[in-house]
């Protein structure tokens, strides 16, 4: 058994992905000046392997080959074995993800790659069965072929690796566009949207079909701007994702992504970003739309992160795997018999259950339309049935947890639980994410109080990137626009301060995706699509400008729109792959309205005003709220500087384009104000 092998290097480290390595024959290495020195002592080529916990096929490759003591005598006898937790390090998974698409034009995890002793990629592909399979080389094939082609053809190797380092180099050699933001831009990329639309089903695309929850996001705004098909193109995808077997009908939560283009079958992985961003989502869809499944969805979401990903001390760990006892989805399908014994027949047919089952002999569930309106059973028996399929499901083998905490995609969480819990007014949801923002600050700190990457059981990780920087600042500023505490606003512009000082690029425009202080790789990248998360380059943009309208510190807007000038020219020719960006983009060219709000926090005609601000989808304001006189406040956040009461009543005052319109006390004004 693989527990009972000695253990290689991964069983120092703290990576739940490293971890499940740690007793593989293969000789190891983390990442780091230890392998990188043996690779050129020994002139050995470097075989990178990247994946992270919840990779299904990851699972699969380790069983077959990693496991396998002759294939693992092959990888220590020819190569200098690396394996990286790609969550861990972003930097380089992004880079040689660049050089797999580069080489292979697509990618994926696993993520295989052979590298020269100086890094540079000269192979690659993502996951390669144990011996020739569809069309894929074997393992032990690719093995024995590189190290051959690294005795004889060293210099065609090191030739080859040159050019991929040429070729992935230019999201890095970006520069500003000299043109105009204009709108466009938003115009063109609405338009390419509406072309890749999927009418029947919603979302973007065939199969594999994913959430993209930011392109989504993007559409609400375009709603906002009157452009024709926006919100048709956001309703369709919601109420099909949340009807579909993406999302976990029993214990709330959507899992990665639908390998089918109806949202039927789930790649079974739950991730911690793709669950903050739809619910989110989810939120803001009810805001629009008043719909009230868009509620529940949202609430649902938020009650499984808190149930089931959070730390005891608040943090939110990455993900939950596809697998259980070594079977995908095993956890959350159902066996015909088993789900009529929990849910009763007329439930189990509600969700698209048959007796020969909908998947592989057993059963997903969703709710398919069927051209005619099905009439769902009674809502208490629904109910009822939910509750007992989620505890019979509670018994079953769950899947494993990865427990790291990262900040990035805390932030995202933090971000989501303010918003929604503010706007679907849930106490609940804004405790925790103040609690979780309280626990990354002061658990994923150096000393020197420099943000860092991860942290697990009490061991902090690496020094952090561009996205956890930017992802904290704004889920800190999100905080701050829900509870008004300064600590979260001042955290917020120190973390901000120090993204510019660590991460700007001064000459070219942007950010990078590493630190100044951070060690040098073969590219020094930058993050410009946002993928399954935002890229850092993105949330910059958006949060910065946002700091901007608070303090009034122009050189916050210029350099978060150097970021959005770097990617001018791709944002309307592959906007599925820039809707942060975009979203971005529509806070600079909208008016956005700067709300100040002055009284007593404590007071019922003070959260009446707040409440309005609050009511409505209106993501081009930015709220502060204080008590008059208050100077600690006025000096953290100008918006509140010199504002004063009407008749001693809570007043809000609404400014635009350095114009503030006349102090008002009641909603009606407000709102007034707010849409006028």
């Amino acid at each position: 058994m693989a527990e009972e092998r000695e253990a290689n290097r991964l069983i120092h480290e703290t990576s739940p992905y490293l971890l499940q390595h740690a007793h593989n024959p293969v000789d190891w290495y983390p990442w780091g000046p230890e392998a990188l020195e043996r690779a050129k002592r020994d002139d050995r080529p470097i075989l990178l392997s990247i994946g992270y916990a919840a990779c299904h096929w990851c699972h699969v490759m380790a069983h077959e080959s990693f496991e396998d003591p002759e294939t693992a005598r092959l990888m220590n006898e020819q190569f200098v074995c690396v394996k990286v937790d790609r969550e861990e390090r972003p930097d380089l998974d992004s880079i040689y993800m660049d050089a797999v698409q580069a080489m292979t034009g697509s990618g994926g995890w696993p993520m295989t790659v052979f590298l020269t002793p100086d890094g540079k990629p000269f192979y690659a592909g993502t996951y390669f069965p144990p011996e020739d399979r569809h069309g894929l080389p074997g393992f032990t094939r690719v093995l024995a072929g590189v190290a051959e082609t690294w005795r004889e053809r060293r210099q065609d190797l090191d030739g080859q690796g040159s050019k991929v380092l040429q070729s992935i180099g230019w999201l890095a050699s970006l520069r500003e566009s000299t043109e105009p933001l204009a709108e466009d831009v938003l115009c063109g990329a609405h338009g390419a949207l509406r072309q890749n639309f999927d009418p029947e089903w919603g979302g973007f695309g065939g199969a594999p079909k994913f959430p993209q929850p930011m392109t989504l996001d993007f559409l609400l705004r375009c709603h906002l701007r009157g452009y024709e098909g926006s919100l048709e193109m956001v309703g369709r995808t919601l109420d099909r994702m949340a009807a579909g077997g993406m999302y976990d009908h029993i214990g709330g939560g959507f899992h990665r992504y639908s390998v089918d283009g109806r949202w039927h079958v789930p790649h079974f992985e739950k991730m911690l970003y793709d669950n903050a961003q739809l619910a989110r989502l989810y939120a803001r869809g009810w805001q629009v739309t008043g719909q009230e499944r868009y509620r529940r969805v949202a609430t649902d979401t938020l009650d499984y992160l808190l149930r089931e990903m959070r730390h005891p001390d608040g943090g939110f760990f990455s993900s939950q795997d596809a697998d259980s006892e070594g079977v995908e989805g095993g956890f959350y399908v159902w066996p015909w018999d088993e789900l009529v014994a929990a849910a009763g027949e007329s439930v189990a047919r509600w969700y698209g259950a048959t007796p020969a089952g909908n998947w592989e002999g057993t059963n997903v569930l969703w709710n398919p339309p069927t051209g005619a309106e099905r009439e769902p059973p009674p809502e208490p028996e629904l109910e009822r049935a939910r509750r007992a399929q989620f505890e019979a499901r509670e018994r079953r083998v769950r899947p494993g947890t990865d427990d790291k905490i990262l900040a990035a995609w805390n932030g995202l969480a933090i971000a989501a639980l303010a918003e929604a819990g503010r706007v679907l007014e849930q106490p609940r949801f804004v405790d925790a994410a103040s609690r979780a923002a309280g626990f990354v600050l002061a658990n994923l700190r150096r000393e020197d109080g420099r943000l860092l990457r991860s942290w697990r059981e009490g061991k902090a990780g690496r020094p952090g990137y561009l996205d956890d920087f930017a992802m904290m600042a704004s889920a800190c500023l999100t905080v701050y626009e829900t509870t008004f505490e300064l600590r979260f606003f001042h955290e917020a512009r120190a973390l901000a301060d120090e993204m510019l000082r660590l991460f700007r690029d001064e000459a070219g425009g942007g950010f990078f995706q590493t630190g100044a202080d951070a060690e040098a790789l073969v590219v020094r990248p930058k993050e410009l699509f946002d993928n399954a998360v935002p890229a850092g380059n993105s949330v910059a943009a958006e949060v910065l400008q946002r700091l901007a309208y608070f303090t009034g510190e122009a050189e916050y807007e210029r350099a978060g729109i150097s970021a959005l000038r770097l990617v001018h020219g791709l944002l309307r020719r592959a906007p599925t792959g820039f809707g942060h960006a975009l979203s971005a983009l529509d806070l600079y060219l909208s008016p956005v309205r700067e709300v100040a709000i002055v009284g007593d926090p404590a007071s019922e005609d003070i959260r009446e005003l707040i409440r309005e601000v609050h009511r409505r989808f209106r993501p081009n304001v930015v709220l502060a709220v204080g008590r008059p006189g208050d100077a600690e406040a006025a000096n953290e956040v100008p918006l509140l500087a010199d504002r004063g009461q009407v008749d001693g009543q809570a007043t809000a005052f609404v400014c635009e384009r350095f114009v503030c319109r006349r102090p008002v006390t009641s909603p009606d004004e407000l709102a007034a104000q707010l849409t006028g």
